[in-house]
């Protein structure tokens, strides 16, 4: 059982170890920690001998990324992995479709240059230069709005209810244009049919 050492007992470093020992107990610590400790050449822990290649195996050997086959140390796998790894699946900020890290650049670049109907000024806009249009589309909206409120004649006191403004949402443009196009569809399809079941003689 060791004893605590008292500040002014002298200690003796070991030369296996390198740890500072008691002088008293040097002898008896040197033999054991040489006879079954070994010092690992990666880190430098000391290691049960019977154990240092099972620590080697479980902590630095090079082990291959599953999803690049490169090598590396056992340490540093998760980081290549959720950072580094070229073929980690990322997603495109456009069309958050799932890629290889390594495909994205190409990707953005061909998705990023395909254009959208803007609701607020009906124009097409790039995907890429969306997020900078909005803001200056919304600004630009907003004056007009507040330009034609101050230039509305005053409204009689008839206590008439105003109109709740209309919603252009995306969404809504994009349903109206499918129950548009599946109407228009199927009054062809209809129109089709009856003329077909009633030729012209």
């Amino acid at each position: 059982m060791a004893e605590a050492c008292n500040d002014n007992q002298v200690s003796s470093i070991c030369s296996h170890c390198e740890r500072a020992i008691p002088s008293s107990n040097i002898d008896l610590h040197f033999a054991h920690c040489s006879r079954n400790l070994e010092k690992c050449k990666v880190c430098g822990d000391m290691v049960p001998k019977k154990f240092a290649e099972e620590h080697f195996l479980s902590t630095h050997a090079p082990v291959a990324c599953s999803q690049c086959s490169a090598t590396m140390e056992r340490d540093v796998l998760n980081v290549h992995r959720g950072e580094n790894c070229p073929q980690r699946i990322v997603t495109c900020e456009y069309c958050e479709f799932p890629l290889p890290a390594i495909d994205l650049l190409e990707h953005q670049e061909v998705c990023g240059n395909r254009t959208e109907l803007c609701h607020l000024c009906h124009k097409y806009i790039r995907l890429r230069e969306r997020n900078g249009h909005e803001s200056r589309c919304n600004g630009l909206v907003n004056e007009i709005a507040e330009s034609s409120r101050n230039t509305r004649p005053p409204e009689g006191d008839q206590g008439a209810q105003r109109r709740p403004p209309r919603d252009f949402s995306p969404r809504r443009v994009l349903f109206t244009i499918a129950v548009t196009g599946m109407a228009v569809l199927l009054g062809s399809l209809f129109f089709q049919r009856r003329t077909e079941q009633n030729p012209v003689h």
